[in-house]
């Protein structure tokens, strides 16, 4: 492994939000603020949804989850907001805490204000929902797009904004030439990033999409699809094999599978045959890696 690259992506993550956020230097705002840009306690319903928000799709059990813990615990991390000329608040990142704290019936939420411009503010929107690990492909997807088509970033720009491989960067803005159909099914998580790649090599929608209804009917694993895919492509070679569908997965275990995935914020596969198996985490970055440790309790040992 390249150490200095990696030290790089690293460093490129560790700026945060601080790097792209700047202090508030006009008195457009209460100086209830402390120095230092300490939080404050904001009313909930003088803060706005933010107009620039990239995710379409939250997790509704997740944010009961989250409503319960702040009920119990407070809300450990402030939300992002910016003032507004009529006295209200917009949100610039933290909607789940937000709602949640709505949720739970909170009245008020600690909250840091900075004074940026709208583009600023869909800048920072962008590039801190590309930083979360559970937003879904398609998501992703639009959101590089957005900060081509808004900034006229390139794709090394923002790779170095997002923390990500150039590369990475490139294969989420290939999903968008994928039919609406398929991409809904991504959105879904009917289909997987892998999926999706894989349909990639066909040059018609219509083949994407027929493919695209085999994956599902037939529960074909990643693998799976990128070995039928190649076989429709280049039937010359060996014959294909029909590939059979799997087996279907016990409650029990799609439960646990799905905690751990919630849990650890990667996806996960449990392989299990009769109480024995193996459990596969996937990451796509030395950074989830180094999480999955931290979170493990092995990182420094």
């Amino acid at each position: 492994m390249n150490i200095a690259s990696t030290d790089a992506k690293r460093r490129a993550l560790g700026k945060g939000l601080d790097s792209l956020l700047p202090r508030v230097n006009a008195p457009a705002v209460p100086s209830a603020e402390g120095e230092g840009g300490r939080p404050r306690e904001i009313a909930l319903d003088l803060i706005d949804r933010n107009p620039f928000q990239t995710r379409t799709l939250i997790d509704e059990e997740q944010l009961q989850e989250l409503a319960a813990s702040i009920t119990a615990n407070g809300v450990v991390q402030p939300v992002l907001v910016r003032p507004l000329a009529n006295g209200r608040f917009q949100l610039i990142a933290g909607e789940r805490r937000w709602r949640a704290s709505q949720l739970a019936g909170k009245k008020t939420i600690p909250a840091i204000l900075r004074q940026v411009s709208d583009e600023q503010a869909m800048e920072i929107t962008i590039v801190e929902n590309l930083q979360r690990a559970d937003l879904n492909p398609m998501e992703q997807a639009r959101a590089f797009e957005r900060l081509s088509r808004e900034f006229h970033m390139t794709q090394e720009q923002m790779a170095q904004r997002t923390g990500k491989d150039r590369a990475t960067v490139a294969n989420f803005l290939r999903l968008l030439r994928l039919p609406s159909t398929i991409q809904t099914k991504v959105e879904s998580g009917l289909l997987s990033f892998g999926h999706a790649r894989a349909l990639l090599a066909f040059e018609h929608g219509e083949e994407m999409e027929k493919t695209a209804q085999r994956i599902v009917s037939l529960s074909l694993s990643v693998r799976q699809t990128e070995s039928y895919v190649q076989g429709m492509l280049h039937p010359e070679g060996k014959a294909k094999k029909e590939p059979k569908a799997q087996p279907p997965i016990d409650p029990n275990v799609r439960e646990a599978q799905e905690q751990l995935q919630r849990a650890l914020g990667l996806k996960v596969t449990i392989e299990d045959r009769g109480g024995r198996g193996k459990v596969i985490i996937e990451y796509a970055r030395i950074e989830d890696f180094d999480t999955l440790l931290e979170q493990l309790g092995t990182a420094n040992k």
